[in-house]
């Protein structure tokens, strides 16, 4: 039911020959040197940010745990310190890579703030209070956070003395920026010295609940997104665009203290005022954004960044709003545009000067905008979900601003999801209301081409011609047909390394050389290896749980079973109660049966265990853990009915 990316394996694993990566081919190069040209490639200001105000790093990017697991080492990308992109890199990509790749502690207001870069995909912030710290975002990873915490403390805190942490501020509801909470303050510790920690409305729920009902497929996704099952290298992962890589490890979570009404409003914090807006329904259901006036410092979180972010990312989520992000950028124009002197998010490197800021604010505000209005623009023309971004040029903005650039989302697929947001994921041709799955249309596209060998050689004429979306579009037909034929796949493969090389977007480089990789069976164990912590599966509401367990069901196998299972768990003080009937299981939280089939008695504790991997229910009920009163066998029958979902499917392949 939970989301993990633990050693998980890919079609590596098929019986095909590896085969080498292609080298960029002509068209490929072109495309490179076309992008170079109408790009302003040597502006040096926000290589100027990245440096400005480092005070120190960990050696060689090289994070580990006590007993030496590699949580992050960036000395696997010391590529990335030529200068010049290479024909198999993007150069707005590879520009995009080399400042992420920057790395340490970072002063960003003298004696005020800094920030800890470049040892997780996010960005902890420290902002002095009164008497103690404040710390924004820590990171993903406990490890992660923890080393950067060491960073801070032996550096500033060496020379400044030894403060408390008095407040952690959760920016948003995405684990990337409160996982690591863990490793900068203990439960016990945050308890005992009363440390705040403060989160926008709803965070709990958004925070505990994102992924748990799809996290399976999800998880499969990002493993593509991240370029997780990829090596480091010219040829391989650089970066996602939105920041170097995911860290590997301990996924913590801390129950908020207070949160921030939907109204925003003002906050001191250890003596320091903050003004904060709203900003749920834009990057997350759950965010918000702030501004400290004493230091003229704004936080954009994640709403404002150095890329062009999703409005659906590609390993999937809900379909955001690109209508209310502009708005909210716009409303932090309105109310500290001119005010602020720096503006420094969850992501990336700070923007400093009053009128640097309000121009990343207006060109970002810009951006979503275009997105937004265009799409609609040309859907009220009748332009489809495939057709409207073909027929969109870049938004004015993007030629000069490369914060507006698409290193993470991109114009296309942003588009398509605003598209997506208003009419659903159909065109309006009913042809394409209720098409053939691609296992069952893929051996009539071959027959109609005149079969395998004609379609093959059309796939590679393609190919020779530097058509690559078309090629991969007549080679997924013969993969799909013929999943077995090496040469179509080898093909395919080629096809998918030409689009990776040329893609701005991280996330397309890396899903695109992710599925040659798959091809070819030579993708790798995937580097990210995170798992939840006990207070993030604790966290998890009991209800959504049940949800979770609702969508493993097997209703064809169990569409005969009828009942009501009622769990009473006694150390939360919960009960569910689980009615089964007609291929469909019903929980309903918070409901005692009056006469349930069986009485399952489980502590939450227990659960929390079985969640994890760390206990068995065969082996729980044997013990003792686990008491079943009445019917024992309906339950166990029911229950074999939700067999767990093998996290390896295919995606490139049937």
């Amino acid at each position: 039911m939970m989301r993990r990316l633990t050693a998980l394996l890919l079609a590596g694993s098929l019986p095909f020959a590896a085969t080498a990566q292609d080298a960029a081919s002509d068209a490929t190069r072109t495309a490179q040197a076309e992008i170079a040209k109408r790009l302003p490639l040597s502006d040096a200001r926000d290589e100027a940010n990245v440096m400005r105000g480092k005070l120190a790093e960990i050696p060689g990017g090289v994070i580990q745990t006590a007993d030496g697991k590699t949580v992050w080492d960036r000395r696997p990308y010391e590529f990335l310190n030529r200068a010049e992109a290479p024909d198999t890199v993007n150069p707005s990509l590879w520009r995009q890579a080399r400042l992420d790749a920057v790395h340490g502690l970072f002063e960003v207001a003298p004696g005020k703030i800094w920030q800890v870069r470049g040892y997780d995909i996010s960005v902890m912030t420290i902002i002095r209070g009164k008497t103690g710290w404040i710390v924004v975002d820590p990171l993903l990873s406990e490890e992660a956070a923890a080393a950067s915490w060491k960073l801070f403390a032996d550096t500033v805190e060496a020379k400044s003395g030894k403060r408390p942490i008095k407040a952690v501020i959760f920016s948003h509801s995405h684990s990337d920026h409160f996982g690591g909470v863990g490793g900068i303050v203990t439960p016990e510790q945050a308890k005992a010295e009363k440390i705040r920690v403060i989160a926008p409305h709803g965070f709990s729920e958004e925070a505990t609940s994102e992924n748990v009902l799809a996290g399976g497929a999800m998880g499969r996704r990002a493993l593509y997104m991240f370029g997780a099952i990829l090596p480091p290298g010219e040829r391989g992962q650089v970066d996602t665009g939105l920041g170097p890589k995911l860290s590997s490890g301990t996924i913590g979570y801390m129950e908020p203290t207070e949160t921030l009404s939907d109204k925003g409003g003002e906050l001191t914090i250890d003596g320091l005022v903050f003004e904060f807006l709203d900003a749920g329904g834009t990057e997350a259901p759950s965010e918000f954004v702030f501004y400290i006036p004493a230091y003229k410092a704004l936080h954009t979180t994640e709403v404002v960044t150095h890329t062009l972010h999703n409005v659906l990312t590609l390993r999937g989520a809900q379909v955001r709003d690109a209508l209310r992000w502009s708005k909210v950028i716009d409303a932090m124009l309105l109310k500290w545009g001119g005010k602020a002197e720096v503006a420094m998010a969850s992501h990336h490197w700070p923007t400093w000067g009053a009128g640097e800021v309000t121009s990343l604010l207006a060109n970002q505000r810009d951006a979503y905008r275009y997105v937004h209005d265009r799409t609609l623009f040309l859907a009220n023309r009748g332009a489809t979900l495939h057709e409207l971004a073909d027929q969109t040029a870049e938004a004015p903005v993007q030629a000069g601003d490369f914060s507006t650039r698409g290193y993470y989302g991109t114009l296309n697929h942003d588009m398509k999801a605003t598209y997506q947001r208003y009419f659903g994921w159909w065109d309006g041709n009913p042809a394409n209301f209720n098409p053939l799955p691609p296992e069952q249309s893929a051996p009539k596209y071959v027959a109609l081409a005149g079969g395998a060998d004609k379609l093959l050689a059309a796939g590679r004429a393609a190919l020779e011609a530097g058509d690559y979306r078309w090629a991969a579009e007549l080679l997924n037909k013969l993969v799909f047909a013929q999943p077995d034929n090496k040469e179509a796949r080898a093909a395919l493969a080629s096809a998918y390394d030409q689009l990776g090389y040329q893609a701005e977007s991280g996330a397309w480089r890396n899903y695109y050389l992710a599925g040659a990789a798959s091809l070819r069976g030579n993708a790798v164990e995937a580097a990210t290896s995170n798992g939840q912590s006990r207070s993030f599966v604790s966290a998890i509401p009991t209800a959504v749980f049940f949800d979770a367990l609702a969508t493993r069901f097997d209703a064809a196998k169990g569409s005969a079973i009828r009942g009501s299972f009622q769990f009473v768990l006694p150390d939360s003080r919960e009960s569910v109660a689980v009615v089964v009937g007609g291929g469909v299981e019903f929980p309903r939280y918070g409901i005692t049966d009056p006469a349930p089939t069986a009485t399952v008695t489980i502590d939450r504790r227990i659960l929390d265990e079985a969640m994890m991997g760390r206990a068995q229910f065969p082996a729980l009920i044997q013990s003792g853990a686990i008491r079943i009163d009445g019917d024992r066998m309906a339950f166990l029958s029911w229950f074999a009915m939700h067999p767990p979902a093998d996290p390896r499917f295919n995606v490139v392949v049937p």
